[in-house]
């Protein structure tokens, strides 16, 4: 491969990062955000989160799907290509892209925890209210038992 396609898929490699890096941030702040909701089990705040980070995830699928293919190309040429000016920065957005997607995969993983254990609280309540509800319904079978009916038959 000649020294001068590298450097132009450099550039827009470089380029497609510089445009995915604004769109990941705006993205990792909706994931902060979908955490703290599912920590405070705030569904209105987690839906319209939900909302927001499908418009960025859209967005970002759209700039993505150029790159793979770049990146696979440079990927393979990585010996020349570091010999070319812009590879430095393109590692240093490429090195940020991936921090940005390791925090967002983990903010993530912990809301999903907090939600699945709001959903185990959620049944462990709906469990005891249930009991509670046969508990009171034997309860009231006693109380209104009709008149003269004991528990026990006093002739023997």
């Amino acid at each position: 491969m000649l020294p001068r396609p590298l450097a132009a898929l450099i550039e827009e490699y470089r380029a497609g990062l510089e445009a995915e890096l604004p769109i990941l941030r705006r993205l990792h702040r909706v994931a902060t955000h979908q955490h703290e909701a599912s920590g405070n089990h705030d569904l209105d705040s987690l839906n319209s989160a939900g909302d927001e980070r499908d418009r960025l995830m859209t967005a970002l699928v759209n700039i993505e799907g150029p790159l793979r293919d770049i990146r696979k190309i440079l990927s393979d040429a990585r010996q020349k290509a570091r010999l070319l000016p812009g590879y430095s920065e393109a590692v240093a957005l490429h090195t940020e892209a991936v921090s940005l997607v390791s925090e967002i995969l983990k903010l993530d993983e912990d809301s999903v925890q907090a939600l699945a254990a709001a959903e185990r609280l959620r049944r462990e309540s709906v469990r005891a209210v249930e009991q509670g509800e046969t508990t009171l319904a034997a309860y009231r079978r006693v109380m209104t038992a009709p008149p003269g009916a004991t528990l026990v038959d006093r002739r023997g």
